[in-house]
């Protein structure tokens, strides 16, 4: 008879692989720098403080408590979260309640226009944190009638953010069409029944991972910004007069293009960006209005943001990215069998994702860790050239040098296009720590939110 057991708890998962070499792990496996993690949350938090704004820590590239409480600053009085998956946040609900029963006022977003089906949920959550803990995001009239289920599950208003389109077009209303068919009306109504309380507006804008310098990657900022404030001021007669309306940006090449400021850079996009974040409505007097930055790759990072260059002075590779896919070759062709030297790594797209990334034709690129010869000076990188399901093809990034220096058997570390993506494959990161005498050892193991909208209780167990 068939029988199930529970998944291993995170302890388990330590006592069996704690201290071991990352080469011996089994494979593909995804490996976490806590070291560089640190450095780029305390970057981030003391950017944030020098600059005076608010900061709002998005979740759903590591999806793990770990990472999210580096996130937290323990001067922030009300630590601010995105999710953009229900599991995400029932995650972070004993964190998060946790810093409720401590006296702060922690808010997490549900990152998406609000789904229907999930206000149930969100309002059981929120009951179980307290007051002012669940923000949500509308976009459309029709949304608005759900917030009413919300309040009636747990007698108090939901938070919301009104979502604008400033260019991405991925969600949100063009700055000049925010009251589509009477959103901000319907939305005015529900305040004053009960149901909900706007806390501003909300834009995201990916198109700064096109960035290609520190400059264009504040341009991008600063455009976020400036369509907030064209719907701010289009729209303030319908908007609230008696509290400070947020304008929450970003992205993380966004977001860090903001280190810049901090920096002394001197530049007219870092002149104009450092005024906007001073005096966010200074057109309308009348208005209150605070700027909160939002991003949530820049724990972690991976090709396609180190590509955008948004940090000057910012290091290489190896330095800079926090995750990587420890993977085994299995084959090498180095004696004339095609035209140009390959190895094959047993790992392909669901091991390291297929993201494409703008400074580079391929899906991934290997870390000199281990290296030997010409993959080690750093002359030229063995890139993810092909990918299939399982499996991938290593080549030079540049014109065929010599013979792949690898050899089958061997362990190498790739760093992805896109660690969002790739994260997703693993239940769990083994955690090295290169700010150690030993950094190729596993320290620790953080296990991850897996799957998008209910807990599966055999995976919260390993939380317990």
């Amino acid at each position: 008879m068939a029988t199930t057991s529970a998944l291993p708890t995170q302890v388990e998962l330590l006592q069996r692989w704690g201290g071991k070499d990352i080469a011996d792990l089994p494979k593909p496996a995804a490996v976490i720098d806590r070291a560089i993690v640190r450095r780029h949350c305390e970057r981030m938090k003391n950017t944030i403080r020098s600059l005076g704004v608010e900061f709002r820590a998005h979740v759903k590239t590591h999806k793990t408590l770990e990472i999210a409480k580096m996130q937290l600053d323990i001067e922030d009085q009300s630590p601010k979260f995105i999710a953009s998956t229900l599991l995400e946040i029932e995650t972070l609900v004993r964190l998060l309640a946790g810093l409720k029963q401590a006296g702060r006022s922690p808010n997490i977003l549900y990152g998406i226009p609000l789904v229907p089906s999930h206000i149930t949920r969100l309002a059981e959550l929120a009951a179980e944190i307290g007051e002012g803990s669940i923000s949500v995001m509308i976009d459309h009239p029709d949304q608005v009638q759900y917030l009413q289920e919300f309040s009636a599950k747990t007698n108090f208003p939901v938070c919301v953010f009104v979502k604008v389109d400033t260019g991405y077009h991925r969600a949100g209303l063009p700055p000049i069409s925010l009251n589509k068919n009477g959103l901000l009306e319907k939305l005015a109504e529900a305040e004053e029944a009960g149901h909900a309380r706007l806390l501003g507006l909300y834009s995201h804008s990916s198109l700064s991972y096109g960035a290609k310098n520190a400059e264009e990657a504040m341009n991008y900022l600063i455009g976020e910004i400036q369509g907030c404030k064209v719907a701010l001021n289009r729209w303030l007669p319908l908007l609230p007069k008696d509290r400070e309306l947020i304008i929450s940006v970003g992205a993380t090449p966004q977001a860090i293009s903001s280190h810049n400021l901090v920096q002394g850079s001197s530049s007219s996009e870092a002149e104009e960006l450092r005024s906007l974040l001073r005096q966010p409505a200074a057109e309308r007097s009348e208005a209150q209005v605070k700027i909160e930055l939002h991003a949530g790759n820049y724990p972690v990072l991976d090709m396609q943001q180190v590509s955008t260059h948004a940090r000057n002075g910012a290091g290489d590779l190896e330095e800079e990215i926090a995750l990587s896919v420890i993977a085994e070759v299995c084959s090498v062709y180095n004696d004339g069998e095609r035209e140009k030297p390959e190895a094959l790594v047993a790992a392909g797209t669901l091991a390291l994702g297929r993201e494409p990334c703008a400074s580079y034709p391929g899906w991934g690129v290997l870390s000199n860790w281990r290296q030997t010869g010409d993959a080690k000076s750093g002359a030229s990188r063995l890139m993810v050239e092909r990918i299939s399901q399982e499996h991938s093809i290593i080549t030079w990034n540049k014109v065929a040098q010599t013979s792949i220096p690898l050899r089958v058997g061997q362990a190498v570390k790739i760093y992805p296009n896109h660690s969002c993506v790739t994260g997703a494959f693993y239940g769990f990161y083994f955690v090295i720590d290169s700010s150690t005498n030993d950094p190729c050892r596993v320290v620790d193991i953080w296990v991850r939110g897996r799957g998008g909208e209910v807990t599966d209780p055999l995976t919260m167990t390993r939380f317990q």
